[in-house]
């Protein structure tokens, strides 16, 4: 100590620096460097439920892919839609002698728009080096109409369980949860190993036990694949995988459909499993997976191995219509591989991305997806045109009748928490969706791939009577333009002032009948940013004097 009193009193500037960065890091993680990130503080924001919420003259997008249609009453009792009413027709004034009556709370959604909470089935909550506090995560979340997300995992077994536990409950500001997680996690696991099959099962029956929803699976070894499966399967519990690169020659995407897994996540082990003449990817004799540049580099570089509308490729989309199997791609998150710059400056990285965040982003060989050692235009031209035949899979089994949903799996890669799940809906429209089918991939497939497995009717993912209130308000219809989910919104010029202004950003977002106003969200969270900028700024200043 005495050695650094010295040097930093000598106003070392290099010294000083690293010094600063290293202070101003462990002073912010002091608290949480023995556990998990910090829980969500008691619930402070949100009104209701009420006993009769009625959202008056809305435009009804339900999330079926139907036609829109309004002017609608929707009445929610509780937690619980109980009426959607016709009153009138557009342009036409409001029918009010139809009108429901008796509200205990209204809000005024005329000439606004109502769609479906969104389901996000990829996120984990962050760490205590990027994201501390799991409020920030969960009110961006929240602010982007987001009301159920899919841990996969979001923490900690226990640590996950319980967040989930206090979400049900309503105790925090946060999405309903579902708590996915890898085999051999658990406080009792942390001795153990998963060797034989009858490992694997042992664990699936503990995770099971502790109120676990469903499994998030590598690309592990056929028999111990089959047996996680097996009895996930059987105790109606849900499966997904990212089939790694290390073990993805041996478990691919179609090997694991066949053993029962539900759904895939992410994109590997697709176009492996309609390779045209390799069976494996012919990585460079250099090539090294803990080097993430190799990793996330070379990985694009299957774009042209596979025939798009070839026999392969029609045979796998045929044969996971007949599994009902679910992908959900996580675009998004690898998007910057084919604009790194873009992505770097994002429109919301000033104001919503915590400084730990984005210092978690630079290029680093420790931190997972900062891969940017040395990213060239051969990197970038390699993902846009994995991203062409990608999205053209994805479109095809859309269109015949399978089931896409919407991952973000942001904190990582210059992806910022409830902006990534909107640009993954962007680019589900950019493959080929109409708005609409965009729109039920976020909400209604996404429900039915976390209701599959239970062999039960969904609960929410639908504007529909019976089901839960989980619900967003926009004042800009988002058919016409996705950017208007994001908490920036969307640039607009006004042809009557002739300035420039953002339009949209969600308004309200209703979860178990909840009304959350996304803007005070979004407002706490660029309080927090500021919080943590300020910190720094103080404590740089300290010991640079």
């Amino acid at each position: 100590m005495k050695k650094l009193n010295k040097l930093a009193s000598s106003k070392n500037p290099i010294f000083v620096s690293r010094v600063s960065s290293f202070l101003i890091l462990f002073l912010l993680n002091l608290t949480l460097v023995f556990g998990q990130v910090k829980p969500a503080p008691d619930r402070s924001q949100g009104e209701g439920p009420y006993d009769r919420l009625i959202i008056r003259g809305a435009t009804l997008i339900d999330g079926t892919g139907g036609m829109p249609r309004g002017p609608v009453d929707i009445v929610i009792e509780e937690n619980k839609i109980v009426d959607i009413k016709g009153v009138g027709t557009p342009i036409l004034p409001i029918d009010a002698k139809n009108r429901p009556t008796g509200a205990t709370k209204e809000i005024d959604a005329t000439g606004k728009y109502v769609m479906p909470g969104i389901i996000d089935l990829h996120i984990h909550t962050g760490s205590e080096t990027k994201a501390p506090e799991a409020e920030y995560v969960y009110k961006l979340w929240l602010a982007h109409g987001i009301t159920t997300v899919r841990g996969v995992p979001s923490g900690d077994l226990e640590w996950s369980l319980s967040e989930k536990k206090r979400s049900a409950q309503n105790k925090i500001a946060a999405p309903r949860m579902i708590s996915f997680h890898r085999p051999g996690s658990g406080k009792e696991w942390k001795d153990r190993k998963i060797l034989t099959p009858a490992d694997a099962k042992e664990w699936v029956q503990y995770a099971h036990k502790k109120g676990v929803d469903g499994l998030k699976l590598g690309s592990h070894r056929p028999e111990i694949m089959k047996a996680l499966l097996d009895e996930a399967n059987k105790l109606g519990m849900g499966s997904t995988a990212h089939l790694a690169q290390t073990g993805v020659a041996q478990m691919n995407a179609i090997d694991a459909a066949r053993l029962g897994l539900t759904g895939m996540t992410h994109f590997y082990g697709l176009f492996e499993s309609m390779y045209e003449n390799l069976d494996v990817q012919p990585w460079p004799v250099d090539m090294n997976y803990n080097n993430e540049q190799h990793r996330f580099g070379q990985v694009a570089r299957q774009w042209n191995m596979v025939n798009p509308g070839g026999e392969k490729w029609n045979a796998l989309l045929e044969e996971f219509l007949e599994l009902d199997y679910f992908l959900n791609p996580t675009m998004a998150i690898y998007s910057a591989g084919r604009d790194v710059m873009r992505a770097r400056n994002a429109d919301w990285h000033s104001k919503y991305t915590l400084p730990s965040l984005m210092d978690y982003f630079q290029p680093s060989r420790e931190n997972h997806g900062a891969y940017w050692f040395y990213w060239t235009t051969h990197d970038e031209v390699a993902w846009k045109k994995f991203y062409q035949v990608w999205m053209q899979f994805l479109n095809d089994y859309k269109n015949r009748g399978g089931k896409v949903t919407v991952g973000s799996d942001a904190g990582f890669i210059y992806q910022t928490y409830g902006f990534t799940t909107i640009e993954e809906m962007e680019m589900l429209q950019e493959a080929g969706f109409h708005p609409l089918e965009v729109i039920r991939a976020a909400t209604l497939h996404g429900a039915e791939e976390i209701f599959y497995p239970l062999k039960k009717s969904i609960e929410y993912g639908v504007v529909r009577e019976g089901l839960l209130a989980d619900l967003v308000v926009l004042d800009e219809n988002p058919l016409e333009n996705l950017k208007v989910l994001y908490g920036t919104g969307a640039v607009k010029l006004n042809d009557e002032t002739r300035q420039v202004e953002r339009v949209g950003g969600v308004e309200y977002t209703i979860k178990d009948g909840i009304v959350y106003d996304a803007k005070a969200l979004l407002k706490d969270v660029e309080q927090m940013v500021e919080k943590q900028k300020t910190f720094r700024e103080s404590s740089s200043t300290q010991m640079k004097n």
